[in-house]
């Protein structure tokens, strides 16, 4: 059983207007899984629809052989899933230490540890600890906000193209945490624009393409395939 299935969705924002045209997708326990495609494709769309920010409109979504459909985003929390949106993720004029404690809203235990291993897992954000997220670098605040999705122990967590806006050095860093979280462990579906390093690191790919997905196989493969090259970046090839 597949830790999540989309199957034939169709989901947009304003009623019979599908940004999403029947996408199928798939991901296993541990998978690190790339979604990328064009600009306007549906990969933020399809992130949304599967955190329950949007209903689809036809298809199923299954989560850990259970149907989520017409579940709110709190509900799909509880069920072992967090969403990383790409902008407004962290609570700027919190500190670093009480936005990993909001992460947490809905555990009853004690934080102490759980905030330990966000601190081992991500030293700048131990060193920035009281100072207030709103003051951090870009890459800082995307990790702040993988950290306090963390705190909940996801089964899976979407991330919506954490590398936007960042510099090359911070996209590097950032890519280099979502793998350390892979390794883990952690189920993971990364919305990307930059595909070249998405599918490097990836299991699978996904290519979607006006809102369809079009491509689906190995990260490698799909990053060699001239098809998806022609697609996505109008080369031959990716390289």
């Amino acid at each position: 059983m597949s830790l999540l299935e989309v199957k034939n969705v169709y989901a947009g924002y304003i009623r019979d207007l599908n940004i999403l045209q029947g996408v199928n997708f798939r991901i296993e326990p541990g998978e690190l899984v790339a979604v990328i495609g064009p600009n306007g494709a549906g990969k933020s769309t399809l992130a949304k629809t599967i955190f329950g920010l949007l209903t689809p409109n036809q298809g199923s979504i299954s989560f850990k052989g259970e149907n989520i459909v017409g579940l709110n985003s709190d509900q799909i929390v509880g069920r072992g899933m967090c969403y990383v949106p790409q902008i407004a993720n962290v609570f700027s004029t919190l500190s670093v230490e009480e936005n990993l404690e909001m992460g947490a809203f809905i555990r009853n235990d004690s934080l102490k540890p759980l905030k330990q291993k966000i601190f081992t897992m991500f030293p700048k954000l131990a060193q920035r600890r009281r100072q207030r997220a709103g003051t951090l670098s870009g890459g800082e605040r995307q990790m702040l906000a993988m950290g306090r999705a963390l705190m909940l122990d996801p089964d899976l967590l979407l991330l919506d193209e954490p590398s936007a806006a960042l510099s090359p050095l911070l996209v590097n860093s950032v890519f280099e945490q979502i793998a350390k979280i892979n390794q883990a462990g952690k189920a993971i579906v990364l919305v990307e624009q930059n595909a070249q390093k998405a599918l490097a690191m990836a299991h699978r790919g996904y290519v979607l393409d006006t809102g369809r997905d079009r491509f689906e196989g190995l990260g490698k493969d799909l990053l060699n395939d001239p098809k998806v090259g022609e697609l996505y970046l109008g080369v031959s090839k990716l390289s």
